[in-house]
């Protein structure tokens, strides 16, 4: 069956088992030889095709089928491509949750979700025992490894009835079918939970390929575990790098560069944090890695010093891509690090904001006036006019239509447009439309500092104190009740500074500020040891949290 054939993503799977049987789908990280380098296992497209059609007939077998939410909790590796495939090939619905967002988050995600099934590491089952994960709704339990006393089975035991060579019809879903919940990562919030469909998903595969000009045959590093997904569909081989998933910011680069340099990797994603990180350690040891033909960040904005560093190991032909967009929302924009570094950082640090790019195919994106109220419907009236900052909102096929059992968040987040039938969904987001139709990211709604005087955006300003040599990062929070906040910028330092001349940075910071416009109301500076990031990311700010901390520093 052709993935035209059906709605559901996992249909690219045996299309390209189908295409190319023999080419490795992917490589897992298996221990280090004798000169301690990293070795790999290797399984083809039909393999991979293979096994997660076994492991589909298993979890029929058990009672894990079409419609059954089911949380997966299992690590980047062959079992989680594997049973991933397999849950969408039956029609489940995974359930995925990040395990970083912490204990309190990931309880009153999985009690939202209210999953029935839940397959996960011994680990991952004794966290869910001892704080109680989805107790009230789970019945069916499977642990990938060794079970202790929590009952259920094991994936070994059900994959031991069925036979190796089992064939397995993929579920013919339709395009409004859920396919899985995916969680946000709670930035702005307790993680809420976007429901996709299998129409969404296969947007984004589409969409992929076009707007990067990704084929069959190409080499993916993902770095981000949800990304890992994208490449056997793709039709790429995915090597899975040796890292710590849940602090991409720590990634040892030797490792990353190891690996591209292994198996001549074409494209990879890397937060902006891990992206920061190895192009560091590739400037401080002049390193070339040719092999790349794009390198994809997103989570956060990525300044220009960092794509800048990352650039200069790269082909003159290769770019560093910057995609806009959410976990409800993705891609929505895109540009690369050639447009950024020639043109667009230099206003970025003028205080224009930045950058995204033009809106991609298929995708309606306007800008509507500021408010937190919901809309019940569109309106062109709503929409404002070139240059003009309001909020971003967007409407295509990969835009997810409603947030998991969260009726209030789903009616503030989208907007029925009964003129022309489908929805445009609030990113949330605030920015606004240059001449050229590009896009310029001014920062979150929720993070704008309402004082007196005007009202502060965070990306605009804090771009501005970024040109700092001494300055890592800065984040704009504001101390006080909106329409009285007190403007404060939190300042966090590249490493190894001399702590000694704060005095005098603090002084050249309040230079810069009184030196444009949009910062000339920002006096106060506090020095902050290490911004608090998001786990996905490590590259997303905390700003409720700096302006909790900024208000106690100031009292």
């Amino acid at each position: 069956m052709s993935p035209a054939a059906t709605a559901n993503v996992a249909a690219h799977l045996p299309e390209m088992a189908r295409l190319q049987p023999e080419t490795p789908a992917i490589y897992i990280p298996h221990g280090h030889d004798g000169q301690q380098q990293t070795t790999y296992i290797q399984y083809s497209f039909a393999e991979l095709d293979q096994e997660s059609s076994r492991m589909a007939s298993a979890l029929e077998s058990i009672g894990i089928k079409r419609g059954v939410r089911t949380v997966l909790m299992v690590p980047p590796g062959f079992e989680f491509f594997a049973l991933t495939f397999a849950l969408f090939k039956t029609g489940a619905v995974p359930v995925l949750v990040d395990p970083g967002m912490g204990v309190k988050n990931l309880k009153t995600c999985l009690a939202e979700a209210q999953p029935e099934a839940f397959i996960g590491i011994p680990k991952a089952h004794l966290a869910r025992l001892l704080l109680g994960w989805g107790k009230p709704t789970i019945k069916i339990l499977l642990t990938v490894g060794r079970r202790l006393l929590w009952g259920g089975s094991t994936l070994g035991k059900v994959l031991a009835k069925v036979p190796k060579d089992q064939k397995y019809d993929t579920a013919q879903t339709a395009d409004d079918e859920t396919a899985a919940i995916l969680f946000t990562s709670g930035s702005t919030g307790v993680p809420k939970g976007a429901v996709y469909s299998h129409g969404n998903f296969s947007a984004q595969v589409e969409l992929l390929r076009q707007v990067y000009d990704i084929r069959p045959g190409e080499i993916d590093l993902p770095t981000f575990p949800l990304f890992a997904l994208f490449a056997p569909a793709l039709g790429m081989t995915s090597v899975v790098p040796e890292m710590d998933f849940t602090r991409p910011a720590d990634v040892d680069p030797v490792k990353i560069v190891a690996a591209i340099e292994k198996f001549q990797i074409t494209t990879m994603f890397g937060s902006p944090a891990l992206i920061n990180r190895v192009g560091r350690y590739g400037e401080a040891h002049g390193i070339k890695l040719p092999s790349l033909k794009r390198a994809i960040s997103a989570g956060a904005p990525v300044p220009a010093a960092v794509l800048q560093r990352f650039t200069n190991m790269l082909s003159a032909e290769a770019q560093v891509f910057t995609p806009y967009g959410a976990t409800e929302a993705l891609p929505v924009c895109s540009i690369g690090s050639t447009e950024i570094l020639s043109e667009t950082c230099h206003a970025t640090d003028q205080g224009r904001g930045v950058c995204v790019g033009k809106p991609v195919a298929r995708v309606a994106l306007e800008i509507i006036a500021i408010s937190d109220e919901p809309i019940a419907d569109w309106k062109a009236d709503l929409k404002l006019g070139v240059g003009e900052i309001g909020e971003i909102v967007v409407k295509g096929p990969q835009v997810t239509q409603s947030y998991f059992n969260r009726s209030q968040s789903t009616a503030l987040a989208k907007i029925a447009d009964s003129k022309h039938g489908g929805f445009y969904h609030r990113m949330g987001d605030l920015g606004y439309r240059d001449e050229q139709g590009r896009i310029w990211f001014c920062g979150r709604k929720a993070h704008q500092v309402v004082m007196r005087e005007e009202t502060l955006f965070t990306i605009p300003c804090e771009a501005i104190f970024n040109t700092h040599p001494s300055v890592f990062r800065t984040a704009l929070v504001g101390v006080g009740e909106p329409g009285q906040a007190r403007a404060v910028l939190c300042v966090e330092l590249e490493k190894g500074t001399d702590t000694s001349n704060l005095a005098k940075i603090h002084q050249e910071l309040v230079a810069i500020g009184a030196d444009h416009k949009v910062t000339r109301n920002i006096t106060t500076f506090l020095f902050h040891p290490e911004f608090p990031v998001d786990i996905r990311h490590n590259a997303k700010i905390f700003r409720e949290k700096l302006a909790l901390w900024a208000g106690e520093q100031l009292s």
